[in-house]
């Protein structure tokens, strides 16, 4: 994930003090979080002036609950697992997991690994330390897969939910099922790495559940990326002329961003290139794209690729598996109104 290089501006405010506040938050917005020169400030106070304030928080917040439910979860399951087959939890593992290993490599293998391992020591030094790693990546592997089996026979539903934000998408570009039961709103940059290497996975997503959700996409150019700019007012002069997406998936293909190749690529989508040469080199959708990189500060987001997945943030490339996870979770959570399951 290509990171963030914002400065956060810090503001220094006289006579505030910190009101102590339940942690329960029984009074909701009413719950007055600071004092400041005599006068009361309250969370719904603080939320009218920064609605997403407090999203990153909360979001870690909940990430930490539900890592901590889920390994709560796998251990439940292996004890009752292990209770049924009146075993310990360590023979269970043993008999459906270690067992099932393949042998161990041969000492070809360990050497190709080892000519990728970055290292002044021998082979013959660190063969025992290459061994033991894959072995122990391979357990790691074959036992989620063994608890992943135990989840699905379990029908496991989680009623943790997860804090959401709803971004503004008047203005973005939107493709897909009007009033789709998922929306995926991607925050990128066209000269990001990990953006560009993505975009194969989503494009699959987006054609697997065709006709049950939407895709948006909002710019997020990075300072370190001296064409992420460019490139993205370079799109949005090519949405003026009905050719957004068109113009979006070719710049992730070819990913030739000078100003000169966007000019280039918009005639080879048969644009008009003199109102789209104007467009861009006047700048006229410099502002548009800056509120867009403006909204992605005020959600605190660390670096691109992001996601607001029906609200839900994730931050980071999503791989297919990972993509397709979430969405039917809130594929399932639109039909039934019930706890996701996974």
């Amino acid at each position: 994930m290509t990171k963030l290089m914002w400065t956060i501006g810090l503001f220094s405010l006289t006579s505030i003090v910190v009101a102590q506040t339940g942690s329960e938050g029984s009074s909701g917005g009413s719950a007055v979080l600071v004092e400041i020169g005599g006068k009361k400030l309250t969370l719904a106070d603080f939320e009218q002036k920064r609605p997403v304030g407090l999203f990153q928080a909360r979001n870690a917040f909940y990430q930490a609950e539900r890592k901590a439910l889920d390994e709560y979860i796998d251990e439940y399951l292996l004890e009752q697992q292990a209770q049924k087959e009146k075993v310990t939890v360590e023979q269970l593992l043993e008999r459906h997991v270690t067992s099932t290993l393949p042998g161990e490599p041969s000492e070809e293998a360990l050497r190709v690994y080892f000519e990728g391992v970055d290292t002044t020591e021998t082979y013959e030094a660190v063969r025992d330390k290459i061994l033991d790693a894959i072995r122990q990546r391979r357990i790691a592997k074959a036992k989620s897969a063994y608890v992943q089996s135990l989840r699905s026979a379990a029908n496991v539903g989680v009623y943790l939910t997860p804090p959401r934000a709803l971004p503004v998408l008047r203005e973005t570009p939107q493709r897909g099922m009007a009033n789709a039961p998922v929306v995926i709103v991607e925050y990128a940059d066209y000269e990001c790495p990990y953006c560009q290497q993505g975009q194969p996975d989503l494009d699959k997503i987006e054609s697997e559940y065709k006709g049950k959700l939407s895709f948006a996409y909002k710019d997020v150019p990075l300072p370190m990326h001296p064409h992420a700019q460019k490139a993205a007012e370079a799109a949005h002069c090519a949405e003026a002329q009905g050719k957004f997406w068109e113009y979006h998936d070719l710049l992730f293909v070819s990913k030739q961003l000078e100003v000169p190749q966007l000019k280039e690529q918009a005639r080879r989508l048969k644009l008009d290139g003199d109102s789209f040469d104007k467009c861009l080199d006047s700048g006229e959708k410099a502002d548009f794209v800056k509120t867009q990189l403006a909204e992605g500060q005020s959600l605190g987001l660390q670096g691109t690729p992001s996601f607001l997945i029906n609200g839900r943030f994730f931050s980071g490339n999503l791989n297919y598996q990972e993509l397709r996870g979430i969405v039917e979770e809130e594929l399932n959570a639109s039909r039934t109104k019930a706890p996701s399951a996974r």
